[in-house]
């Protein structure tokens, strides 16, 4: 390949999608409006951390949203607070094991409920508030956080299962607000929008903004829907924003930006922390996070709604892709699968070209690491083990049954478990009396050259016949 063809190709990268997949994009779109019977829909796709496509559906001629109308985008809202939250924890302000009644003393209803479980959650709180349908009602009618919990504020024990909760992060807000000194929302512009050039998202609707309606069941008809302030509730769903703002938030929350929260921590937020229960269509969750597969690839973000409104956000980090869909209409369009669709046609249609085979740098090759490489017996199960850059070992089964993971060097010699089963677990190289290569302890599972090697090594022992026919 020429250098001007590998120039050409990695301009493709940062491009906008190619015309085929622009059509399918916008045929996916135009498809949801019109199945979903909603006014507009606006959809954008990121690539590699930046917006590359945006496109817009309408029900009036000649006028569409764009990238920059606002929508309200409901629970979404979510994802921002627990960034909030993780950033006092990263701070030392909080810990995610601490009770909730640590940080507000006067929410005793909420038992031994923590931050983490709140967040993800668990912590078996009621879905919704006291009193009548918050969504459209006045934030006065809950003015304190105690006001938050209604006549059965847990409806399950802490910590035993997932139970979606408005009331867990209103509270979370006001965990915010109580160690900030300040209203959430002021925090989180301060903090979070600024930093990341979030101009367009607010906590009340800034032209050009779309207006919220409802649309009648068996009638094409339309409801306009209130867009009330909802207070103490505000965390729960309030922000509103645009396509390109959250095609912006969507590359925050993929890679990070050290100005609010690193990328380590942010992939702990979406690590399971609530795994879905029998019956439960939500997926799994991490710390403010969903967690989801559509057809076969994994994705994380938040869906939202509000009357008059809904939103979905996807992320794909495996294609490092993610999509954005905003709707004005109350319920009808399923913008989440519009949201997934949109990530699988850019990767399906655009996959991404593969960096070029290097070999290591010349000093990492170390010839003791070298001798560790190649095949291993667990018992008489055969594994192979690689040596990748920065002396990192993935130990792999032959074969597709049997456990994988990656380790990551450390100081003391061993390496400890990325990923799989063996996270956070030690692999250690032992050596005979005589400084030989004998054999891997991997979270004491011993690892031999051959199938049941030596008998000294080998817990249990070895018949000492050997191996025989019948």
């Amino acid at each position: 390949m020429t250098a001007e063809s590998v120039a050409q190709y990695d301009a493709l990268e940062f491009a906008a999608p190619l015309p085929a997949t622009r059509r399918a994009l916008l045929h996916r779109l135009a498809v949801g409006q019109t199945e979903g019977r909603t006014p507009s829909l606006v959809g954008c796709v990121v690539r590699d951390g930046r917006v590359v496509w945006t496109g817009a559906r309408s029900c009036v001629d000649g006028h569409a949203p764009d990238g920059d109308t606002q929508y309200r985008i409901g629970s979404l809202t979510k994802t921002f607070v627990a960034v909030l939250v993780l950033r006092l924890r990263n701070e030392g302000l909080l810990r995610l094991d601490d009770p909730l009644v640590d940080h507000l003393p006067e929410a005793t209803e909420a038992g031994t409920a923590t931050v983490a479980q709140l967040l993800s959650h668990t912590a078996g709180l009621a879905a919704e508030p006291r009193g009548p349908w918050w969504e459209r009602t006045p934030g006065a009618l809950r003015p304190e956080p105690g006001d938050v919990f209604g006549e059965r504020p847990l409806v399950h024990p802490a910590g035993r299962r997932f139970h979606y909760s408005n009331s867990g992060f209103a509270l979370l807000g006001a965990v915010v607000e109580r160690l900030r000194g300040a209203p959430w929302n002021e925090v989180l512009r301060r903090e979070v929008l600024e930093p990341l050039g979030l101009r367009r998202t607010t906590t009340r609707p800034c032209a050009p903004h779309a207006g919220g309606w409802a649309v009648h069941p068996w009638a094409d008809v339309l409801l306009p829907e209130p867009a009330a302030e909802t207070g103490l509730m505000s965390p729960a769903g309030e922000l509103w924003s645009t396509a390109e703002d959250l095609g912006r938030w969507a590359a925050f929350l993929l890679d990070g930006d050290d100005r609010v929260l690193d990328a380590a921590t942010l992939a702990e937020m979406r690590t399971p922390a609530a795994v879905q229960q029998p019956g439960d269509r939500d997926g799994g969750w991490g710390l403010g996070l969903q967690l989801t597969h559509h057809q076969d690839r994994f994705l994380f973000g938040h869906g939202g709604s509000m009357p008059g409104f809904l939103a979905a956000l996807w992320i794909s980090p495996e294609d490092r892709l993610a999509a954005v869909v905003l709707a004005n209409a109350t319920s009808g369009p399923q913008v989440g699968p519009v949201a997934a669709d949109l990530v699988r046609i850019v990767a399906e249609h655009e996959p991404p070209i593969p960096e070029p085979w290097r070999p290591l740098p010349a000093d990492e090759v170390d010839p003791a690491l070298l001798e560790l490489t190649g095949p291993w017996f667990w018992g008489a199960a055969p594994f192979v083990l690689r040596l990748w850059a920065g002396r990192m070992l993935e130990l792999s089964p032959v074969g597709a049954v049997g456990r994988a993971s990656r380790f990551l060097p450390e100081s003391d010699g061993t390496w400890t478990g990325l990923d799989g089963y063996y996270l956070g677990e030690t692999l250690r190289v032992v050596f005979d009396a005589d400084g030989a290569l004998s054999h891997l302890d991997v979270g004491t599972f011993v690892f031999t050259r051959e199938p049941y090697g030596s008998e000294d090594v080998v817990p249990g022992g070895v018949d000492p016949r050997g191996w025989r026919g019948l």
